[in-house]
């Protein structure tokens, strides 16, 4: 069911609601937590089809904050939504669209609409406050959810992320990682336990997630990290990784789009199902934990620095 509230208030959304629940028996009972969603007029329906999908998994109430990129000389006016049942997966939807200076105060248009005595978690779907944690709606959340690979420069937008990193903040970039990491680290975890001696980490050039890669392993295994960035073509992300042992080589490299392949010295060579992650998975995986991710802290913090460190000793070596 879609309840449309146009020109409207947030004190009447929360009327709304209540008697929707009255009238029609949904309840907010087994939510919990809040997602925020603050993203731009006309690019909701995406996040708000991943948070009901996500829904499932973490019945939650989701409140979508949407507002034009730059704010205009607009009439203010705050129109409202309320998705409940089939339309809300296993969440109540409220979407608040504000125009002109109604948009001017996030923190106050969400404050209302909170479940109480439960966590709130913040996501940009798009370009996120330059520094999430100090944003109008960072301050109010828990956990802040990211994704620089939909900022204009998605390597910067880590860089910066790294310098300004708050506990609680983590992003979809890091996400997408899981599969990578967990397939390194098993591959690792067998024998012979030799240490890596070099790394090699290739990718498209806008994939922030390539670089993350390349600096959680310069921080976890101590060792030298070769970054070779490709133009973005069809295949983007992360195209594959070579770790040198006295043993020989270990590579993964992603083959085909939901595939990639292993060779080991002396094994076989196997596909391994290695598919890129939907926004449903991202998020359904950061809704897991609503503690601060410290690995993802000292990745963007000291990783990224050690990552660039060596980059700029191979270049002044190279001259």
């Amino acid at each position: 069911m879609i309840v449309d509230l146009p020109d409207t208030t947030t004190s009447a959304i929360s009327k709304a609601l209540v008697k929707i629940r009255e009238e029609g028996g949904a309840v907010a009972l087994g939510r919990v937590l809040t997602l925020v969603i603050a993203t731009t007029l006309g690019n909701e329906e995406e996040a708000i089809e991943a948070a009901n999908d996500a829904s499932r998994e973490h019945p939650m109430r989701v409140i979508v904050l949407s507002r034009r990129a730059e704010a205009g000389e607009e009439h203010a006016r705050l129109d409202g939504q309320i998705r409940v049942g089939g339309d809300a997966g296993a969440s109540e939807v409220i979407v608040l669209r504000a125009h002109g200076a109604a948009a001017s105060d996030e923190e106050g248009l969400v404050t209302s609409l909170l479940l109480p005595d439960a966590p709130v978690v913040v996501w940009w779907p798009g370009e996120a406050p330059a520094v999430p944690s100090a944003s109008a709606l960072g301050r109010i959340a828990q956990r802040r959810i990211t994704d620089a690979a939909e900022h204009p420069d998605p390597v910067e937008a880590l860089t910066a992320l790294g310098r300004n990193y708050a506990p609680g903040d983590t992003d979809f970039a890091w996400t997408r990682l899981t599969l990578w990491r967990a397939q390194l680290a098993a591959v690792l975890d067998q024998p012979p336990y030799e240490p890596v001696e070099r790394i090699s980490v290739s990718g498209a050039a806008d994939s922030p997630s390539t670089e993350l890669l390349a600096a959680w392993l310069r921080l976890q295994l101590d060792a030298p990290v070769d970054l070779e960035v490709s133009p973005s073509t069809g295949t983007g992300g992360i195209h594959g990784v070579t770790m040198q042992r006295a043993s020989g080589e270990i590579r993964l490299e992603r083959s085909q789009p939901s595939i990639a392949t292993l060779e080991q010295p002396n094994q076989p060579t196997h596909d391994i199902s290695l598919p890129r992650r939907s926004l449903r998975d991202c998020l359904a995986e950061e809704l897991r934990r609503l503690d601060p991710d410290d690995l993802f802290g000292e990745v963007v913090q000291k990783g990224l620095e050690l990552l660039a460190a060596s980059a700029e000793r191979a270049a002044a070596e190279g001259k």
